[in-house]
């Protein structure tokens, strides 16, 4: 076998398996110690179709579960061989029962490999790969989805079962005849066993050496009556407990007459939905995916979830009962409460792969709604927020697109997942809340993150804020994005394969957009003074919001940073959210002058102060003038419109009557908003 053996291709299986019963038993008793099985027998050849050379195995009487023969392979190659061995099945079998089961040795500190391939020709679909490395450890999979785990006995015979409902796409693996679990394949189709050395997979440390005894196969035949439904694959469900899902399921044509209606059921947890299939035309041998409108919610524990296709074409019940249903065991994680989990994109327009960064940050934030807060951080394009994308370049080692969750160290965007689930279950030092107060008229955005310790800690705990914001776009060619999807040759990745590149501007929206972070990447010092159980600490962000950032597209990231740099705990709201969640006012402000400006500046001096400050303003020419001052609270506690003023003009304010505290100065000359913060002593 070749080194693609870990691919896995699609295939709509449409032939029906053969109408005859195959088989085969081999115990090796028949042939002299080192002769080829190539050579010996119609039944055995090699990937390349060579026999009785080094892809061919030999007759070995080293070891032998029964008998004296057995037959033996072995590689120290990383990537396996040059052995690779082929047994056809007789045939392609997609319908009927499969068995196949051998007796293995597999020596200590080695490994063992073999695959089914789809289809009579090797090296087009593998429907099934199982893996046995040197740690005693045996995965079954396809490639890309790992179905089952389990593990296997070094140094000593045992017996591995591969039983197979393919009209259910049904598989049940045994281990010394006692079942060690059951899965569904995407390919329900089998034709040939590859025998190949390897053990690279996983933790293999690339040495293979077993023997197989006892070589047995068998098909059952299916002959398809007149009218008949089945259930071939129910899409893997996974998430959260309570997340509501809506579930997809197959519905197969094993019959002979064409399938115009049915209905099909799904019961979870005591819970069934419905969904009543009309103004269809499944043919023979056909399949019909059909996803739910209506949803269940996932609890935790281990539960399946049975799909049952009943009332073929109006007609009660049909043929074959046998397999009109269909189990799969799900097991939704439990979050731990209060738990948010933060993961962070370095991106850019520029990067040809970062489209995969876009689509499985989507897709997080879809799936995992009010557990997930998702950031892209830009690099080298106009969404580029400087002090974010320097911190976070320096994290990931400038490898675009990468991603950090919860800052727990660089991976791609398309493992997000997995250390997300891994993150969720862990119940958090402190719980997080955003509140805010926001002001339409100065665009001032008010934010306090707030801390509820859950446990006592030691070491420096840092609390830091971080605007977002959806639906982002722009003109000019730095809004374009490099695409290396484009055409599909790498590939299918959200749509961008069907898309130009680059993508022009007018067809890009930036979703996640990462606008700014305070006051730093770390988060800020003094958060804490300190962080017992039961105690409750408040930090305030106060910034003035660019004019171009939709408020309405905006989210509040409130994180938790812990003392060796990863993010704890955090919680994401809109900003009318937090208001609702209410502004917690503390003595801890982080303000940032830099960022307060909106559209241009002005002196004001002395600032900070206590009895009053002055607004010199130049250049005026025959402008309106009007000064206003704020709260924390947004509310105007000073305001004095001066009318139509030349030249310059220095315009004070008495802050005689202020309370200490922060206040937002703003000065409209003319059409101009101008905005810069007063704090009072």
């Amino acid at each position: 076998m070749k080194k693609g053996y870990y691919l896995a291709g699609l295939l709509c299986l449409t032939v029906a398996g053969s109408a005859s019963a195959q088989s085969l038993s081999e115990d090796f008793e028949g042939w002299g110690a080192g002769t080829y099985m190539g050579t010996n027998s119609a039944d055995w050849s090699t990937w390349s179709g060579a026999t009785g050379g080094a892809e061919d195995v030999q007759v070995s009487t080293a070891q032998a579960s029964s008998g004296s023969n057995s037959i033996y392979f072995s590689s120290t190659a990383l990537n396996g061989g040059p052995q690779d061995v082929i047994v056809d099945f007789g045939g392609e079998h997609n319908t009927g029962n499969f068995n196949f089961n051998s007796d293995f040795y597999v020596d200590n500190g080695q490994g063992a490999y073999f695959n089914f391939q789809a289809n009579t020709t090797p090296g087009l679909i593998w429907s099934f790969n199982c893996q046995m490395n040197d740690s005693g450890e045996i995965t079954f999979d396809d490639g890309s989805t790992v179905w089952l785990t389990t593990t296997y006995p070094q140094a000593t015979w045992f017996n591995l079962e591969i039983d197979v409902d393919l009209n259910t796409n049904s598989w049940d693996i045994l281990i010394d005849g006692s079942s060690v679990g059951t899965f569904q394949a995407v390919e329900g189709q089998i034709a040939t066993i590859d025998i190949f050395p390897v053990n690279s997979a996983g933790s293999g440390n690339g040495q293979s050496s077993f023997y197989m005894d006892d070589f047995n196969y068998s098909v059952t035949p299916f002959a398809l009556p007149a009218e008949n439904g089945a259930i071939s694959f129910i899409t893997d469900i996974a998430g959260l407990a309570s997340m509501d899902i809506m579930p997809t399921v197959t519905v197969r044509n094993l019959g002979t007459t064409a399938i115009t209606s049915f209905d099909l059921e799904v019961d979870y947890n005591g819970s069934q939905i419905t969904e009543n299939i009309t103004g269809v035309n499944i043919a023979s041998m056909g399949t019909y995916d059909v996803t739910f409108t209506s949803g269940l919610t996932l609890v935790g524990g281990t539960m399946d979830v049975t799909a049952t296709v009943s009332n073929v074409n109006g007609n009660g019940a049909d043929a074959n009962a046998a397999d009109d249903s269909k189990s799969i065991s799900v097991s939704p994680v439990v979050p731990a409460p209060g738990k948010m989990v933060v993961g962070e994109e370095a991106t850019g327009t520029w990067c040809q792969w970062c489209p995969r960064g876009a689509v499985f940050m989507d897709l997080m934030a879809d799936n995992y709604d009010g557990f997930w807060a998702g950031i892209a951080v830009h690099n080298g394009d106009p969404m580029t927020y400087e002090p974010y994308d320097a911190s976070m370049s320096a994290l990931v080692s400038n490898s675009y697109p990468s991603a950090v969750v919860d800052r727990s160290g660089t991976i791609d965007p398309s493992e997000m997942e997995i250390d997300f689930l891994e993150r969720i279950v862990l119940p958090p030092s402190a719980f997080i809340t955003n509140g805010a107060i926001w002001n339409d008229v100065t665009r001032e955005l008010q934010v306090s993150v707030t801390a509820d310790w859950q446990s006592t800690e030691t070491g420096t705990w840092r609390l830091a804020m971080v605007l977002t914001e959806d639906g982002v776009a722009g003109t000019g060619a730095g809004w374009s994005q490099s695409n290396a999807y484009a055409g599909g040759g790498s590939g299918v990745m959200g749509g961008y394969e069907t898309l130009p590149n680059p993508v022009p501007a007018s067809m890009m929206i930036y979703d996640h957009v990462g606008r700014v972070i305070l006051p730093s990447f770390s988060g800020y010092t003094n958060s804490f003074p300190s962080t017992n159980s039961g105690e409750v600490h408040t930090v305030n962000f106060t910034l003035v919001l660019d004019d171009s950032w939709d408020v309405d597209n905006m989210h509040i990231v409130g994180m938790l940073v812990a003392p060796n740099g990863s993010i704890e705990n955090a919680d994401q709201t809109t900003i009318p959210q937090a208001e609702t969640n209410g502004f917690v006012t503390s003595t801890e402000v982080v303000t940032s002058i830099t960022e307060l400006s909106t559209s241009g500046s002005f002196e004001m001096y002395p600032n900070p102060t206590a009895n009053g400050t002055t607004i010199s303003v130049t250049d005026l020419d025959n402008d309106e003038v009007i000064v206003k001052v704020f709260d924390i609270n947004g509310k105007i506690v000073a305001q004095k419109n001066y009318g139509m003023l030349t030249g310059a003009m220095k315009l004070p304010i008495n802050t005689e009557n202020f309370e200490a505290g922060i206040y937002t100065v703003q000065l409209m000359v003319g059409e101009t908003q101008n905005v810069q913060k007063l704090i009072v002593e």
